[in-house]
């Protein structure tokens, strides 16, 4: 069992004994009086909780029901769809960009871009595209800094037709945006 596991767990048991005692509180005290109007409140504090059980409890039956259909299905798995071919290998650039990368958030990480493959989506309007891009050897830049290098699609034949000279594109990695820049050059069509 996990740390949060067992804290859930903790949880559950002290608020169950709360209601507990709030139950015992308003069964012994007469019904005008403050104290078994907190009986009543220590019984409420037991409510999100038995959500919380229900909801588990529905959840283990859906998994259970999706696991025997999927064992009595007869039907073959639908096939993956086809790899899209990519990039791979020696980078041949496909692209000269401009771009600048944005500040980064926290000091710490205001670290010099080191030479080499770095790998990001250049998203133009709201499709995105793999792409690499390379750090000559033996140079490096800061955040902030326009920089011009090469870029090679990993799908080039999706990607090039949407990036001619002149289109400007933002740089993502995960769900931030890292930079801006803008295709200087075509190498490749």
């Amino acid at each position: 069992m996990t740390t949060r596991q067992s804290r859930r767990k903790l949880i559950v048991i002290v608020l169950l004994f709360i209601a507990v005692g709030g139950a015992v509180i308003r069964y012994f005290v007469p019904p005008p009086s403050t104290l078994r109007d907190i009986g009543t409140l220590m019984l409420l504090l037991w409510i999100p909780v038995i959500g919380n059980v229900v909801a588990w409890l529905f959840g283990k039956v859906r998994v259970a029901r999706q696991a025997a259909k999927a064992a009595r299905s007869t039907e073959p798995a639908t096939p993956a769809p086809p790899v899209a071919p990519t990039a791979t290998g020696a980078f041949a650039a496909d692209l000269i960009v401009e771009f600048t990368l944005r500040p980064a958030s926290i000091p710490a990480e205001d670290l010099p871009i080191a030479e080499g493959e770095h790998q990001c989506a250049f998203v133009v309007g709201n499709e995105g595209f793999s792409a690499r891009w390379l750090v000559p050897e033996g140079k490096s830049f800061y955040r902030g800094t326009a920089q011009t290098l090469e870029a090679q699609f990993l799908s080039p034949t999706l990607a090039l037709p949407k990036f001619r000279s002149g289109t400007a594109f933002r740089m993502l990695i995960g769900d931030a945006f890292i930079g801006d820049g803008q295709v200087r050059e075509v190498l490749r069509r």
